[in-house]
């Protein structure tokens, strides 16, 4: 029978622990590792809605990107969001584990994943940490080629990420190489642009990171935290279900960007 250490240690394989950053948290934050698993529920984010779906789908597990616990709660209580999903999840006997900056930074991961999704060419990890245990680079952005006027791209990460809107600056350029990075990787800006890229696809642009975008001359697009890591669920489910083929994984249908735009 698969315990819930079983699935850690599988999430072990592809995203290992030592790619993750220091300041993360990631892993079992929340159950029992001998825990029996039938049924998994995969998401982006652990919120309130998706611990309530995995209850009422009977998903013993639930594996996110996000983590459950980010920061040390000072307290668990039923008074914020954080505590009553803790509560919920033990009192219901369901486990929560995830893989954050590991399956950013892995082989195959969430950046690798985003680049595919946008159909980048010839890709390859910009700066690299290290290698795997096979032999593959790993990092945490991706560069890629694509060759477009940048309206035209625009246009692309949209449709390709099911965006509702994106936040950008053109560097005067058309698009040719493109660096990504899922969620908030803004601060990379510098690594994308030394890297030869002329386009940046990220998450979370601060107001002064688009003037630096704008300065060094590249064309700088935020498609959205949610938008720019979502594909990688997908993808996760169906590696669990491959994997454990006797147990039931379903994708979250509650997990969604809570920003609307008006």
């Amino acid at each position: 029978m698969t315990t819930v250490k079983d699935i850690l240690d599988y999430l072990e394989t592809f995203a290992p622990s030592y790619m993750k950053m220091d300041w993360d948290n990631t892993g079992l934050l929340c159950g029992d590792p001998t825990r029996k698993v039938h049924r998994i529920l995969v998401a982006l984010d652990p919120f309130e809605s998706v611990c309530q779906e995995a209850y009422d789908i009977g998903a013993d597990l639930i594996v996110s990107h996000h983590p459950l616990i980010f920061q040390a709660p000072r307290s668990i209580t039923t008074q914020d969001a954080l505590g009553r999903s803790i509560l919920f999840l033990c009192e219901k006997g369901i486990s929560a584990i995830n893989a954050h900056t590991n399956l950013d930074c892995a082989p195959g991961g969430v950046n690798d994943i985003l680049a595919k999704a946008l159909e980048l060419q010839d890709t390859a990890v910009i700066d690299p940490m290290g290698t795997d245990a096979q032999g593959q680079a790993w990092g945490l952005l991706r560069a890629g080629s694509y060759e477009a006027p940048l309206r035209d791209f625009l246009s692309h990460v949209k449709d390709k990420l099911g965006a509702p809107v994106l936040r950008y600056v053109s560097g005067g350029r058309p698009v040719n190489r493109v660096a990504v990075g899922g969620g908030a990787c803004a601060g990379e800006l510098h690594a994308a642009h030394a890297a030869g890229c002329d386009t940046f696809v990220t998450a979370d642009i601060k107001y002064n990171q688009f003037w630096d975008a704008k300065e060094l001359g590249i064309n700088l697009i935020d498609a959205g935290h949610f938008y720019t890591e979502n594909p990688i669920c997908a993808v996760l489910a169906r590696k669990l279900q491959v994997q454990f083929p006797d147990l039931t994984v379903e994708l979250s249908k509650n997990h969604a960007d809570c920003m609307e735009f008006a």
